[in-house]
């Protein structure tokens, strides 16, 4: 088996629209070290983190993160070494739409 240490997707998701940061290939397991969100807005944003197994759809189940205020220029790290399988889907959201999502972390397949 093959590990790819890697940045597994950066998203800077709409106002109020849950967004794929990221979806685990077929035939791939896939480890989220860390996701980091950036607030790069001149105003508090309100984030949300799920992981949604085999594609799901989203419901309160899968939240890591739910209504975590973040302050102008501020970073908030997730250290949170989540295991995933195919198709399972991480999603992310911000409220004003002025928050970037980056997840880091390896395939293995």
């Amino acid at each position: 088996m093959a590990t790819l240490y890697k940045v597994l997707g950066q998203s800077a998701p709409s106002a109020t629209t849950a967004t794929t940061l990221y979806t685990v290939p077929a035939l791939t397991d896939t480890i989220v070290s860390t996701i980091n969100v950036a607030n790069i807005g001149a105003n508090q944003d309100t984030i949300r983190i799920a992981i949604r197994p085999a594609g799901d759809t989203l419901a309160n189940q899968h939240y890591i993160a739910y209504g975590v205020p973040l302050a102008s220029g501020a970073v908030l790290t997730f250290t949170i070494g989540a295991t995933l399988d195919t198709t399972d889907v991480v999603t992310v959201y911000s409220t004003t739409g002025t928050s970037s999502f980056s997840a880091f972390g390896s395939e293995i397949s």
